[in-house]
Protein backbone atom coordinates (compact mmCIF):
# COMPACT_ATOMS: atom_id res chain seq x y z
CA UNK A 1 0.00 0.00 0.00
CA UNK A 2 1.32 3.43 -0.90
CA UNK A 3 1.56 6.05 1.74
CA UNK A 4 -0.76 9.02 1.63
CA UNK A 5 2.12 11.23 2.66
CA UNK A 6 2.67 13.26 -0.49
CA UNK A 7 5.25 15.90 0.33
CA UNK A 8 6.74 17.09 3.54
CA UNK A 9 8.83 20.18 2.83
CA UNK A 10 11.62 20.40 5.35
CA UNK A 11 13.85 23.43 5.07
CA UNK A 12 17.04 23.23 7.06
CA UNK A 13 18.64 26.63 7.36
CA UNK A 14 21.67 28.26 8.88
CA UNK A 15 20.16 31.03 10.94
CA UNK A 16 17.43 32.91 9.05
CA UNK A 17 19.25 33.49 5.76
CA UNK A 18 18.18 31.67 2.61
CA UNK A 19 20.95 29.51 1.09
CA UNK A 20 22.42 30.82 -2.11
CA UNK A 21 21.25 28.94 -5.19
CA UNK A 22 23.69 27.72 -7.79
CA UNK A 23 23.46 28.12 -11.57
CA UNK A 24 20.95 26.05 -13.57
CA UNK A 25 23.60 23.65 -14.84
CA UNK A 26 24.84 22.88 -11.32
CA UNK A 27 25.04 19.40 -9.93
CA UNK A 28 21.82 18.66 -8.07
CA UNK A 29 21.98 16.04 -5.33
CA UNK A 30 19.31 13.50 -4.48
CA UNK A 31 19.63 11.54 -1.23
CA UNK A 32 17.82 8.22 -1.43
CA UNK A 33 16.74 6.35 1.70
CA UNK A 34 19.61 7.52 3.95
CA UNK A 35 20.14 4.91 6.64
CA UNK A 36 23.85 5.29 7.35
CA UNK A 37 25.60 8.35 8.75
CA UNK A 38 27.92 8.38 5.71
CA UNK A 39 25.07 9.91 3.70
CA UNK A 40 25.18 12.95 5.96
CA UNK A 41 28.98 13.15 5.92
CA UNK A 42 28.86 13.77 2.15
CA UNK A 43 27.08 17.01 3.07
CA UNK A 44 29.34 18.03 5.93
CA UNK A 45 30.92 20.42 3.40
CA UNK A 46 29.59 22.62 0.61
CA UNK A 47 30.91 22.21 -2.94
CA UNK A 48 31.46 24.65 -5.78
CA UNK A 49 29.02 23.96 -8.61
CA UNK A 50 26.61 21.96 -6.43
CA UNK A 51 23.10 23.30 -5.85
CA UNK A 52 22.39 23.89 -2.17
CA UNK A 53 18.91 22.36 -2.50
CA UNK A 54 18.98 18.60 -1.92
CA UNK A 55 15.94 16.41 -2.54
CA UNK A 56 15.51 13.54 -0.09
CA UNK A 57 13.32 10.51 -0.82
CA UNK A 58 12.79 7.95 1.92
CA UNK A 59 10.27 5.90 3.84
CA UNK A 60 9.04 7.52 7.01
CA UNK A 61 11.08 6.51 10.05
CA UNK A 62 14.02 7.03 12.35
CA UNK A 63 16.68 6.60 9.65
CA UNK A 64 15.70 9.68 7.67
CA UNK A 65 15.04 11.67 10.85
CA UNK A 66 18.57 11.01 12.11
CA UNK A 67 19.97 11.93 8.71
CA UNK A 68 18.13 15.26 8.62
CA UNK A 69 19.17 16.08 12.17
CA UNK A 70 22.82 15.71 11.19
CA UNK A 71 22.36 18.03 8.20
CA UNK A 72 20.63 20.54 10.45
CA UNK A 73 23.56 20.37 12.89
CA UNK A 74 26.00 21.10 10.06
CA UNK A 75 23.89 24.08 9.04
CA UNK A 76 23.79 25.45 12.57
CA UNK A 77 27.37 24.85 13.64
CA UNK A 78 29.19 28.05 14.62
CA UNK A 79 32.29 27.42 12.50
CA UNK A 80 31.90 27.33 8.74
CA UNK A 81 28.21 26.31 8.72
CA UNK A 82 26.72 24.68 5.65
CA UNK A 83 23.61 26.05 3.91
CA UNK A 84 21.83 22.95 2.68
CA UNK A 85 18.11 23.24 1.90
CA UNK A 86 16.55 19.80 2.32
CA UNK A 87 13.34 19.08 0.39
CA UNK A 88 11.93 15.85 1.74
CA UNK A 89 9.45 13.35 0.34
CA UNK A 90 8.34 10.60 2.71
CA UNK A 91 6.24 7.71 1.49
CA UNK A 92 6.25 4.02 0.68
CA UNK A 93 6.64 4.86 -3.00
CA UNK A 94 9.79 6.95 -2.42
CA UNK A 95 11.89 5.12 -5.04
CA UNK A 96 9.32 5.38 -7.81
CA UNK A 97 8.65 8.99 -6.83
CA UNK A 98 12.33 9.87 -7.07
CA UNK A 99 12.64 8.34 -10.52
CA UNK A 100 9.45 9.95 -11.75
CA UNK A 101 10.38 13.43 -10.54
CA UNK A 102 14.14 13.42 -11.31
CA UNK A 103 14.77 16.49 -9.18
CA UNK A 104 18.53 16.05 -9.48
CA UNK A 105 21.25 14.36 -11.48
CA UNK A 106 23.38 12.67 -8.78
CA UNK A 107 21.96 10.11 -6.37
CA UNK A 108 23.81 9.73 -3.05
CA UNK A 109 23.39 6.30 -1.47
CA UNK A 110 24.37 5.23 2.04
CA UNK A 111 22.05 2.94 3.90
CA UNK A 112 20.55 -0.53 3.82
CA UNK A 113 22.96 -2.57 1.70
CA UNK A 114 20.37 -5.22 0.89
CA UNK A 115 18.46 -2.56 -1.06
CA UNK A 116 21.42 -0.57 -2.33
CA UNK A 117 22.28 -2.58 -5.45
CA UNK A 118 18.71 -2.30 -6.70
CA UNK A 119 18.76 1.44 -5.95
CA UNK A 120 21.91 1.69 -8.07
CA UNK A 121 20.33 -0.30 -10.89
CA UNK A 122 17.12 1.73 -10.93
CA UNK A 123 19.00 5.03 -10.69
CA UNK A 124 21.33 4.45 -13.65
CA UNK A 125 18.48 3.02 -15.71
CA UNK A 126 16.70 6.33 -15.09
CA UNK A 127 19.72 8.27 -16.34
CA UNK A 128 21.07 9.38 -12.95
CA UNK A 129 24.69 9.41 -11.82
CA UNK A 130 25.39 7.60 -8.53
CA UNK A 131 27.80 8.23 -5.65
CA UNK A 132 27.40 5.21 -3.38
CA UNK A 133 28.81 4.27 -0.02
CA UNK A 134 30.41 0.86 0.24
CA UNK A 135 29.57 -1.92 -0.18
CA UNK A 136 27.69 -1.67 -3.48
CA UNK A 137 27.12 -5.45 -3.46
CA UNK A 138 26.97 -7.87 -0.51
CA UNK A 139 26.60 -11.31 -2.15
CA UNK A 140 26.99 -13.12 -5.44
CA UNK A 141 23.52 -12.25 -6.71
CA UNK A 142 23.90 -8.52 -6.07
CA UNK A 143 27.36 -8.63 -7.66
CA UNK A 144 25.76 -9.77 -10.91
CA UNK A 145 23.23 -6.92 -10.67
CA UNK A 146 26.06 -4.46 -10.04
CA UNK A 147 27.95 -5.63 -13.12
CA UNK A 148 24.82 -4.94 -15.16
CA UNK A 149 24.51 -1.49 -13.61
CA UNK A 150 28.08 -0.63 -14.63
CA UNK A 151 27.26 -1.74 -18.18
CA UNK A 152 24.15 0.46 -18.23
CA UNK A 153 26.08 3.40 -16.80
CA UNK A 154 28.68 3.09 -19.55
CA UNK A 155 26.02 2.94 -22.24
CA UNK A 156 24.31 6.05 -20.85
CA UNK A 157 27.61 7.85 -20.17
CA UNK A 158 26.86 8.06 -16.46
CA UNK A 159 29.23 8.03 -13.51
CA UNK A 160 28.77 5.22 -10.99
CA UNK A 161 31.36 5.49 -8.22
CA UNK A 162 31.86 4.24 -4.68
CA UNK A 163 33.14 6.20 -1.70
CA UNK A 164 36.67 4.98 -0.98
CA UNK A 165 37.68 7.34 1.82
CA UNK A 166 40.76 5.38 2.87
CA UNK A 167 42.66 6.42 -0.25
CA UNK A 168 42.83 9.87 1.35
CA UNK A 169 44.35 8.79 4.67
CA UNK A 170 47.86 10.26 4.70
CA UNK A 171 49.82 7.23 5.94
CA UNK A 172 48.18 5.08 3.27
CA UNK A 173 48.94 7.70 0.62
CA UNK A 174 52.59 7.78 1.66
CA UNK A 175 52.81 3.99 1.88
CA UNK A 176 51.71 3.92 -1.76
CA UNK A 177 54.14 6.69 -2.73
CA UNK A 178 57.15 4.98 -1.13
CA UNK A 179 56.17 1.66 -2.74
CA UNK A 180 56.51 3.31 -6.14
CA UNK A 181 60.16 4.27 -5.46
CA UNK A 182 62.19 1.23 -6.56
CA UNK A 183 65.39 2.64 -5.04
CA UNK A 184 63.71 2.44 -1.60
CA UNK A 185 61.08 -0.29 -1.83
CA UNK A 186 62.54 -2.50 -4.52
CA UNK A 187 59.79 -4.59 -6.04
CA UNK A 188 56.74 -6.09 -4.36
CA UNK A 189 57.31 -9.58 -3.01
CA UNK A 190 55.02 -12.39 -4.14
CA UNK A 191 54.61 -13.77 -0.62
CA UNK A 192 52.98 -16.99 0.52
CA UNK A 193 49.65 -17.85 2.19
CA UNK A 194 51.45 -17.95 5.57
CA UNK A 195 53.48 -14.80 4.90
CA UNK A 196 51.55 -12.59 2.48
CA UNK A 197 53.26 -9.81 0.57
CA UNK A 198 50.47 -7.48 1.65
CA UNK A 199 48.45 -7.60 4.87
CA UNK A 200 45.73 -5.20 5.97
CA UNK A 201 43.91 -5.66 9.27
CA UNK A 202 41.42 -3.41 11.02
CA UNK A 203 39.50 -3.49 14.28
CA UNK A 204 36.32 -1.42 14.72
CA UNK A 205 33.67 -0.81 17.38
CA UNK A 206 29.89 -0.62 17.19
CA UNK A 207 29.80 2.06 19.88
CA UNK A 208 31.45 5.20 18.55
CA UNK A 209 31.25 8.98 18.29
CA UNK A 210 30.41 10.74 15.00
CA UNK A 211 30.46 14.53 14.61
CA UNK A 212 30.83 14.85 18.38
CA UNK A 213 27.87 12.69 19.41
CA UNK A 214 27.35 9.02 20.25
CA UNK A 215 26.27 7.32 17.03
CA UNK A 216 22.80 5.74 17.04
CA UNK A 217 22.88 2.85 14.60
CA UNK A 218 19.70 1.52 12.98
CA UNK A 219 18.67 -1.90 14.26
CA UNK A 220 18.98 -3.35 10.76
CA UNK A 221 22.71 -2.51 10.86
CA UNK A 222 23.07 -5.61 13.05
CA UNK A 223 21.29 -7.81 10.49
CA UNK A 224 23.89 -9.16 8.09
CA UNK A 225 21.12 -9.90 5.59
CA UNK A 226 20.62 -6.14 5.31
CA UNK A 227 24.02 -4.65 6.20
CA UNK A 228 26.12 -7.46 4.79
CA UNK A 229 28.60 -9.57 6.70
CA UNK A 230 31.88 -8.09 7.85
CA UNK A 231 33.70 -9.95 5.11
CA UNK A 232 31.89 -7.84 2.49
CA UNK A 233 31.66 -4.57 4.41
CA UNK A 234 34.82 -2.95 5.79
CA UNK A 235 36.94 -5.37 3.75
CA UNK A 236 35.75 -3.43 0.70
CA UNK A 237 38.14 -0.64 1.75
CA UNK A 238 40.97 -3.07 2.43
CA UNK A 239 40.66 -4.90 -0.88
CA UNK A 240 40.46 -1.54 -2.65
CA UNK A 241 43.71 -0.43 -1.02
CA UNK A 242 45.48 -3.68 -1.96
CA UNK A 243 44.56 -3.05 -5.59
CA UNK A 244 45.27 0.70 -5.46
CA UNK A 245 48.68 0.32 -3.81
CA UNK A 246 50.02 -2.87 -5.36
CA UNK A 247 48.98 -2.11 -8.92
CA UNK A 248 48.64 1.68 -9.10
CA UNK A 249 46.73 2.99 -12.12
CA UNK A 250 46.57 -0.50 -13.63
CA UNK A 251 43.44 -2.22 -14.92
CA UNK A 252 42.56 -5.51 -13.23
CA UNK A 253 40.42 -8.33 -14.64
CA UNK A 254 38.59 -10.22 -11.92
CA UNK A 255 38.28 -13.32 -14.14
CA UNK A 256 42.04 -13.76 -14.51
CA UNK A 257 43.76 -11.64 -11.84
CA UNK A 258 41.92 -12.70 -8.66
CA UNK A 259 42.42 -16.14 -7.12
CA UNK A 260 40.89 -16.91 -3.72
CA UNK A 261 42.95 -19.08 -1.39
CA UNK A 262 40.82 -19.18 1.77
CA UNK A 263 38.17 -17.18 3.65
CA UNK A 264 36.58 -17.35 7.07
CA UNK A 265 33.90 -15.58 9.08
CA UNK A 266 32.91 -15.30 12.74
CA UNK A 267 30.43 -13.47 14.92
CA UNK A 268 30.55 -10.68 17.48
CA UNK A 269 28.09 -11.39 20.30
CA UNK A 270 25.98 -8.54 21.67
CA UNK A 271 23.75 -8.63 24.72
CA UNK A 272 20.31 -7.05 24.60
CA UNK A 273 21.62 -4.25 26.82
CA UNK A 274 24.47 -3.52 24.41
CA UNK A 275 22.09 -3.67 21.47
CA UNK A 276 19.82 -1.17 23.22
CA UNK A 277 22.74 1.21 23.87
CA UNK A 278 23.76 1.16 20.21
CA UNK A 279 20.32 1.29 18.57
CA UNK A 280 17.97 2.67 21.29
CA UNK A 281 15.74 -0.36 20.61
CA UNK A 282 14.38 -2.11 23.68
CA UNK A 283 13.95 -5.52 22.02
CA UNK A 284 15.43 -7.50 19.14
CA UNK A 285 13.27 -6.99 16.02
CA UNK A 286 11.69 -10.07 14.47
CA UNK A 287 14.15 -10.05 11.56
CA UNK A 288 17.02 -10.51 14.03
CA UNK A 289 15.46 -13.45 15.89
CA UNK A 290 17.24 -15.84 13.51
CA UNK A 291 20.56 -14.64 14.93
CA UNK A 292 19.59 -14.57 18.64
CA UNK A 293 20.81 -17.30 20.99
CA UNK A 294 19.09 -18.11 24.28
CA UNK A 295 16.72 -15.16 23.72
CA UNK A 296 19.42 -12.79 24.95
CA UNK A 297 22.58 -12.79 22.78
CA UNK A 298 22.70 -11.50 19.23
CA UNK A 299 25.35 -13.09 16.99
CA UNK A 300 26.47 -10.60 14.34
CA UNK A 301 28.73 -12.06 11.67
CA UNK A 302 30.78 -8.90 11.43
CA UNK A 303 34.23 -10.48 11.35
CA UNK A 304 35.97 -11.86 8.29
CA UNK A 305 39.30 -12.73 6.72
CA UNK A 306 40.22 -13.18 3.06
CA UNK A 307 43.42 -14.76 1.78
CA UNK A 308 43.86 -14.41 -1.97
CA UNK A 309 46.26 -13.83 -4.82
CA UNK A 310 46.12 -10.74 -6.99
CA UNK A 311 48.20 -11.16 -10.12
CA UNK A 312 50.20 -13.77 -8.25
CA UNK A 313 50.78 -11.58 -5.18
CA UNK A 314 49.56 -13.11 -1.91
CA UNK A 315 47.36 -10.72 0.09
CA UNK A 316 45.42 -11.00 3.33
CA UNK A 317 42.69 -8.64 4.55
CA UNK A 318 40.78 -9.02 7.79
CA UNK A 319 38.27 -7.07 9.83
CA UNK A 320 36.97 -7.48 13.37
CA UNK A 321 34.20 -5.64 15.21
CA UNK A 322 33.89 -5.40 18.99
CA UNK A 323 31.21 -3.68 21.05
CA UNK A 324 33.15 -0.79 22.58
CA UNK A 325 36.76 0.25 22.71
CA UNK A 326 38.43 0.18 26.14
CA UNK A 327 38.76 3.61 27.70
CA UNK A 328 41.50 5.64 26.05
CA UNK A 329 41.74 3.40 23.00
CA UNK A 330 40.06 3.34 19.59
CA UNK A 331 39.96 1.72 16.17
CA UNK A 332 43.20 0.06 15.16
CA UNK A 333 44.75 -0.56 11.77
CA UNK A 334 47.75 -2.55 10.62
CA UNK A 335 49.14 -2.68 7.11
CA UNK A 336 52.35 -4.00 5.62
CA UNK A 337 53.70 -4.02 2.08
CA UNK A 338 56.79 -6.23 1.78
CA UNK A 339 59.32 -5.12 -0.81
CA UNK A 340 62.64 -6.65 -1.86
CA UNK A 341 64.49 -3.68 -0.28
CA UNK A 342 62.16 -2.43 2.47
CA UNK A 343 58.91 -3.11 4.27
CA UNK A 344 56.37 -0.29 4.55
CA UNK A 345 54.35 -0.69 7.74
CA UNK A 346 51.38 1.25 9.11
CA UNK A 347 50.62 0.77 12.79
CA UNK A 348 47.78 2.26 14.83
CA UNK A 349 48.03 0.74 18.26
CA UNK A 350 48.68 1.88 21.81
CA UNK A 351 52.30 2.80 21.02
CA UNK A 352 50.99 5.17 18.33
CA UNK A 353 48.26 6.49 20.65
CA UNK A 354 45.75 4.92 18.25
CA UNK A 355 46.77 7.28 15.46
CA UNK A 356 48.13 5.71 12.23
CA UNK A 357 51.89 6.00 11.75
CA UNK A 358 54.09 4.87 8.86
CA UNK A 359 57.43 3.08 9.27
CA UNK A 360 60.10 2.08 6.75
CA UNK A 361 62.16 -0.97 7.72
CA UNK A 362 64.98 -2.01 5.39
CA UNK A 363 65.16 -5.71 4.53
CA UNK A 364 68.95 -5.58 4.95
CA UNK A 365 69.72 -3.39 8.00
CA UNK A 366 73.46 -3.72 7.29
CA UNK A 367 73.16 -1.99 3.92
CA UNK A 368 75.05 1.22 4.69
CA UNK A 369 74.01 2.84 1.42
CA UNK A 370 70.28 2.47 2.08
CA UNK A 371 69.98 5.46 4.41
CA UNK A 372 71.62 7.82 1.92
CA UNK A 373 69.38 6.54 -0.86
CA UNK A 374 66.28 6.92 1.32
CA UNK A 375 67.13 10.51 2.24
CA UNK A 376 67.83 11.40 -1.38
CA UNK A 377 64.49 9.97 -2.51
CA UNK A 378 62.73 11.71 0.37
CA UNK A 379 63.75 15.06 -1.12
CA UNK A 380 61.76 14.26 -4.26
CA UNK A 381 58.73 13.20 -2.23
CA UNK A 382 58.93 16.37 -0.13
CA UNK A 383 58.12 18.31 -3.29
CA UNK A 384 54.71 16.65 -3.26
CA UNK A 385 54.31 16.49 0.53
CA UNK A 386 56.25 19.45 2.00
CA UNK A 387 57.25 19.00 5.62
CA UNK A 388 57.49 15.23 5.85
CA UNK A 389 60.72 13.93 7.40
CA UNK A 390 62.30 10.79 8.83
CA UNK A 391 63.22 9.81 12.38
CA UNK A 392 65.51 6.85 13.06
CA UNK A 393 64.08 3.88 14.98
CA UNK A 394 65.58 0.60 16.19
CA UNK A 395 64.57 -1.19 13.02
CA UNK A 396 64.44 1.59 10.44
CA UNK A 397 62.67 4.94 10.17
CA UNK A 398 59.45 6.54 11.27
CA UNK A 399 57.87 8.91 8.75
CA UNK A 400 57.17 12.18 10.54
CA UNK A 401 54.01 13.64 9.03
CA UNK A 402 52.95 17.23 9.77
CA UNK A 403 49.52 17.65 11.38
CA UNK A 404 48.23 19.58 8.36
CA UNK A 405 47.98 16.27 6.48
CA UNK A 406 46.18 14.42 9.26
CA UNK A 407 42.56 14.87 8.35
CA UNK A 408 40.01 12.74 10.17
CA UNK A 409 37.83 10.08 8.60
CA UNK A 410 34.88 12.45 8.33
CA UNK A 411 36.88 14.98 6.28
CA UNK A 412 37.74 12.30 3.73
CA UNK A 413 34.13 12.24 2.53
CA UNK A 414 34.57 15.73 1.13
CA UNK A 415 37.75 14.58 -0.64
CA UNK A 416 35.95 11.68 -2.31
CA UNK A 417 32.99 13.87 -3.25
CA UNK A 418 35.28 16.51 -4.75
CA UNK A 419 37.04 13.82 -6.80
CA UNK A 420 33.67 12.46 -7.96
CA UNK A 421 32.52 15.94 -8.97
CA UNK A 422 35.76 16.49 -10.89
CA UNK A 423 35.27 13.23 -12.80
CA UNK A 424 31.67 14.18 -13.48
CA UNK A 425 32.56 17.62 -14.80
CA UNK A 426 35.64 16.72 -16.83
CA UNK A 427 34.55 13.27 -17.99
CA UNK A 428 37.98 11.95 -17.07
CA UNK A 429 37.36 8.92 -14.86
CA UNK A 430 40.52 6.78 -15.16
CA UNK A 431 40.04 3.72 -17.36
CA UNK A 432 41.05 1.40 -14.52
CA UNK A 433 38.47 2.58 -11.98
CA UNK A 434 35.40 0.65 -13.19
CA UNK A 435 37.08 -2.71 -13.89
CA UNK A 436 38.86 -2.44 -10.56
CA UNK A 437 35.59 -1.73 -8.74
CA UNK A 438 34.17 -4.84 -10.37
CA UNK A 439 37.27 -6.84 -9.34
CA UNK A 440 36.91 -5.56 -5.78
CA UNK A 441 33.27 -6.58 -5.44
CA UNK A 442 33.96 -9.95 -7.03
CA UNK A 443 36.71 -10.56 -4.47
CA UNK A 444 34.59 -9.85 -1.40
CA UNK A 445 31.38 -11.55 -2.59
CA UNK A 446 33.20 -14.65 -3.83
CA UNK A 447 35.06 -14.76 -0.49
CA UNK A 448 31.73 -14.70 1.34
CA UNK A 449 30.53 -17.69 -0.68
CA UNK A 450 33.76 -19.53 0.11
CA UNK A 451 33.61 -18.70 3.84
CA UNK A 452 30.00 -19.87 4.11
CA UNK A 453 30.88 -23.19 2.47
CA UNK A 454 33.47 -23.73 5.21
Amino acid sequence: MKSKLIMIPLIVLAGCSQPKKQEDNAVKLITLDPGHFHAALVQKSMYRGVDSTVHVYAPKGTDVELHLSKIEAYNKRPDNPTTWDEKVYLGDDYLDKMIAEKKGNVVVLAGNNQKKTNYIKRSVEAGLNVLADKPMAIDGASFEVLKGAFKTAAEKQLLLYDIMTERYEITTMLQREFSMIPEVFGTLEKGTPDNPAVTKESVHYFYKYVSGSVLVRPAWFMDVAQEGEGIVDVTTHLVDLVQWECFPDQTLDYKTDVQLVSAKRSSTDLTLSQFNTITKSTAFPDYLKKDVVNDSVLKVFSNGEINYKLRGVHAKVSVKWNYKAPEGTGDTHYSIMRGTKANLIIKQGAEQKFKPELYIDPVNPKDAAFEATLNEQLKNLQGKFPGISLTKTKTGWWVNIPDKYKEGHEAHFARVTEKFLSYLKNKDLPAWEVPNMIAKYYTITAALDLARKK
